[in-house]
């Protein structure tokens, strides 16, 4: 025998009314590994209906205070190169800007103007077009190895060429360079020094590897190695490779930044465009589109998100218990589960008495409590809408 169907109070509107649309990202919680324009991510992710945690992994050295950057700088003018890369489009223009910053800016672009200059993409491109320059190719792939392999190809036997590097960049792409007879300079124009705060990105190793998170982002190769980094320090990189292969989509920007990521395992959800535009639409439609659990239920279509669960566009305020209680029985789509296996959902708890406190606290906080039906003798279902 089963709980009877409650009744319920019902009022007929004297004006129809349409509901507001819920946020895409409702009850979904993101992590943002991201120092540079991280205020935009959390913004929009926030305006989206989604909690951010906000835990940047590595922190960038403003380039006006950068005496490393300048003293390169004036090696380039002292000693002007043949070729130049460029690689980013906004590292070119914080050289720059830094530069001028130290009365060299005149000389350097003095300098890339008698220089041949090769582009990763069409950003670099802009940048060296505003600054009066014009590029002599560009990368189609936006792809480093792609304007290494045009240099080569071009012929770089005894000349000197200077890279402008993004972040940590692998030094071992530029090598085809130095087999082919080039002199190879590196500028870091991006100075990535330990995050200011390592206790928040242990906290958020800790949120992936226990599934609390249904996404996290990474927008630079240096960033995403450095979660890595400390997890593996913490033990936990199996953890969060595993986590990562089922239940939290880690995004990259695009390959560069995917590959640290790729290299222990994880292949991570990329954008078309590797823009940040393009990363935040295409994560938001990826998980507007997969929520961990969503079934029809007699009370309205139910999420569940690696934080919340949401019915009928509404975030229940459920404590963990029964939270993994609830995601058990939205798994099982109707079906009758048993005290033991929703014990099993419920780390730490003794016997199955603890089941039936946690259905209880689960019923009180849902808008109708026959929505989890007691099954005698057998356990629990929830109440869903027969297909």
């Amino acid at each position: 025998m089963t709980d009877p169907t409650p009744t319920e109070a019902s009022a007929t509107p004297t004006t129809p009314t349409t509901a507001p649309e819920a946020p895409q990202l409702l009850g979904v919680t993101v992590g943002v590994t991201s120092d540079r324009r991280s205020g935009d991510m959390v913004a929009t992710f926030e305006r989206k209906g989604a909690r951010v945690v906000h835990a940047p992994t590595m922190r960038i050295v403003p380039l006006t205070e950068d005496d490393q950057l300048l003293a390169e700088t004036r090696d380039v003018i002292a000693d002007p190169p043949d070729d130049v890369l460029i690689t980013t489009g906004i590292g070119l223009r914080g050289w720059v800007e830094a530069a001028d910053a130290a009365g060299l800016a005149a000389p350097l672009l003095e300098t890339f103007g008698r220089a041949r200059l090769f582009a990763r993409g069409p950003k670099a491109t802009g940048v060296i077009r505003a600054n009066g320059l014009r590029e002599e190719w560009s990368a189609a792939s936006e792809q480093t190895a792609e304007a290494v392999q045009r240099l080569v190809t071009e012929g770089v036997a005894g000349r000197s060429i200077v890279v402008q590097l993004h972040g940590a960049a692998d030094q071992d792409q530029l090598e085809p360079l130095r087999a082919a007879g080039a002199r190879v300079r590196g500028v870091s124009v991006y100075r990535w020094l330990p995050p200011a705060d390592p206790v928040a990105v242990e906290r958020l190793v800790d949120l992936v590897a226990t599934r609390r998170l249904d996404a996290v982002t990474f927008t630079s190769a240096p960033g995403a190695l450095a979660l890595l980094e400390v997890a593996r320090r913490q033990g936990r990189l199996d953890e969060v490779v595993a986590a990562c292969g089922t239940g939290v989509v880690a995004c990259a920007v695009g390959d560069v930044t995917a590959e640290p990521l790729r290299a222990v395992g994880v292949e991570p959800l990329i954008p078309d465009r590797w823009r940040l535009g393009a990363l935040l639409r295409t994560l938001t439609t990826h998980l507007a589109e997969n929520p961990l659990a969503c079934v029809a239920t007699t009370a309205g279509v139910l999420r569940l998100r690696a934080q919340a669960a949401v019915l009928d566009g509404q975030v229940l305020d459920l404590a963990p218990g029964p939270l993994a209680v609830l995601r058990r029985l939205a798994e099982a789509g109707g079906a009758v589960m048993s005290r033991e296996d929703l014990l099993a959902a419920l780390p730490g708890a003794a016997d199955e008495h603890a089941v039936e406190v946690t259905v209880g606290r689960l019923r009180s906080a849902l808008p109708s409590a026959g929505l989890v039906r007691t099954v005698v003798k057998r356990g629990y279902r929830l109440d869903v809408v027969p297909r």
